[in-house]
């Protein structure tokens, strides 16, 4: 691995440790969503969601997708998806554990 592979693995991996950022990934794994959309799935503010979307994008995890006058939020591609798949599997490797009891969730509100 050369250094210049190795900083931009050190900038996704900055991005991905962060436990809201992570949250929204794992919501977006299910669908598109709008950043109102996001907020009333998750506990976070409005400005956080924003914030960490623009994060996610600056970093090409996530994408856009107008429809109208809306802007959908999706993962960029299917890697994102194996990327943190094989995190969680390396986890319940290295701790003899259950996947499961790793999952990245989150909780609706209402």
């Amino acid at each position: 691995m050369n250094k210049k592979s190795i900083t931009e693995l050190e900038k996704i991996f900055k991005v991905l440790g962060n436990r809201q950022r992570l949250t929204i990934l794992a919501l977006l794994q299910e669908r598109s969503y709008t950043v109102s959309e996001i907020v009333a799935q998750l506990d976070m503010e409005q400005s956080a969601v924003s914030h960490q979307l623009k994060v996610l994008r600056e970093a090409q995890l996530v994408t856009t997708q107008r429809q109208g006058r809306l802007v959908l939020y999706c993962l960029s591609d299917s890697h994102i998806l194996i990327l943190l798949d094989n995190a969680l599997k390396h986890v319940d490797h290295v701790f003899h554990n259950d996947q499961e009891k790793y999952e990245i969730k989150f909780e609706k509100k209402g």
